[in-house]
Order: C-alpha cells, then sequence, then structure tokens
C-alpha cells in the first residue's frame, strides 16, 4: 500500500512534503481545501478527528498527524538519509528546534497572522473588531520576529540547523522561514542564510514548484 499524504500547498504540509521527496518515496497526494472546509468533511474527520493537516497513512492504513510525529516517523522508518543526527544530543535539539518552530513560530505566532478572526471576541461593534483585528494581527508578528531572534542565536554560522546533515529540523524551519518571505517579515542574518541554502536545494525546488511556487 502507498502512503497517502494529505496536504495544502504553502502550508506547513510544505515541510513534510519535502521531507518525503527527500526519501524519493511513492506517495499519494490528496489535496485539502481548507478554505472549503475539506478538514471538516466526515471522511476526513474519519482520518484525523481533529480536522488538521498534515496527515500521513501508513502503509498499514493507519494515519499519523501532527507535522512532529510525520517527521519523526519518516526519519526513523527510513534511517539510510540521516534525517535525524545519530548523535543523540543533535538529535534531540533537532526535535527542540522543531518544537518550537511548529509550537511558537507557527501555533502561536503565525495562527494570528492567517487566522486572525479566531482571536477576536464575538459580539464586538465593528471599529472595535478592526481594532482588535489590527492588534492581534501586530502580536502574531511581534511573536514570530521575536521567536526567529531565538532560533538565530541556536543557529550555527553556516550550513543546517542540527549538524553537517539535513534533517527534520531544516523541514520545520524552512515553511516558515519561507512564509516570513511571503508576508514581509525580515529574517535575521543566519536564518536567512539557511533559508537561501534551503532554498537552493534540488528537492526544496522541485517542492515549490509542485505546490505552485515559482
Amino acid at each position: 500500500m502507498t502512503l497517502k499524504f494529505y496536504m495544502t500547498p504553502g502550508s506547513c504540509t510544505t515541510g513534510i512534503h519535502i521531507l518525503l521527496e527527500e526519501l524519493d518515496l511513492p506517495f499519494e497526494v490528496t489535496i485539502v481545501n481548507m478554505p472549503a472546509g475539506d478538514h471538516r468533511r466526515p471522511e476526513y474527520l474519519a482520518l484525523n478527528p481533529k480536522g488538521t493537516i498534515p496527515t500521513l497513512v501508513l502503509d498499514d492504513g493507519q494515519a499519523l498527524t501532527e507535522f512532529q510525529a510525520i517527521a519523526y516517523w519518516l526519519a526513523r522508518r527510513y534511517p539510510r538519509k540521516r534525517l535525524l543526527p545519530e548523535d543523540l544530543l543533535l538529535a534531540a535539539q533537532a526535535i527542540e528546534l522543531m518544537d518550537y518552530v511548529v509550537g511558537t513560530v507557527h501555533g502561536q505566532g503565525y495562527t494570528r497572522i492567517f487566522t486572525t478572526e479566531r482571536y477576536v471576541p464575538a459580539g464586538l461593534a465593528e471599529a472595535d473588531r478592526i481594532a482588535w483585528l489590527d492588534g492581534i494581527a501586530a502580536r502574531g508578528r511581534e511573536i514570530v520576529a521575536e521567536a526567529f531572534a531565538v532560533i538565530e542565536t541556536r543557529l550555527p554560522d553556516a550550513g543546517y540547523a542540527c549538524g553537517a546533515d539535513f534533517s527534520i529540523a531544516d523541514a520545520a524551519l524552512f515553511y516558515v522561514e519561507f512564509w516570513a518571505d511571503k508576508t514581509g517579515i525580515s529574517l535575521p542574518p543566519r536564518c536567512a542564510a539557511h533559508y537561501q541554502l534551503m532554498r537552493a536545494r534540488p528537492v526544496v525546488q522541485r517542492v515549490l514548484r509542485e505546490e505552485g511556487y515559482r
């Protein structure tokens, strides 16, 4: 049975898409159109009751959800590409960075930018609602900038995030760097260098083309 990957182009699923392509695995793609409500359809909720992306259906039919879980499973299931460093400390640092990216940069920062309405109390007058929207989006950008400043302190001067080799942490960091590029948020120097290093990878270029970016 082929792996089945449920994704939305340009979302956090781009990071998992990169990992699948790096492993050169055969997989079947289903596009989840979030604005159209695909993530709330009964057939999707049967796979992922949380209604989130990404979802990866494994060879045995079991479904994995959450970026970190899928990335970890791919790294351990297919160790030949060394997507998780062999050194115990470097492996832990890769997971640490991946978790910070997904939980803080994405989960606390970009959700306020991309899904601002979710944070607005119900029943506000229109003027108050607009003020809330502006404030929430601005706070999201602050959180993202602050988080990139933290990441900057732990990145090496050159190369990948956790050692000489590309890892699951790089795939996670790339998707939020890509979002920063698309939303006009400046990256600090080491993050910017990492982003350009990732953009130069043939697999990343292919994934972006496949997802509709040039």
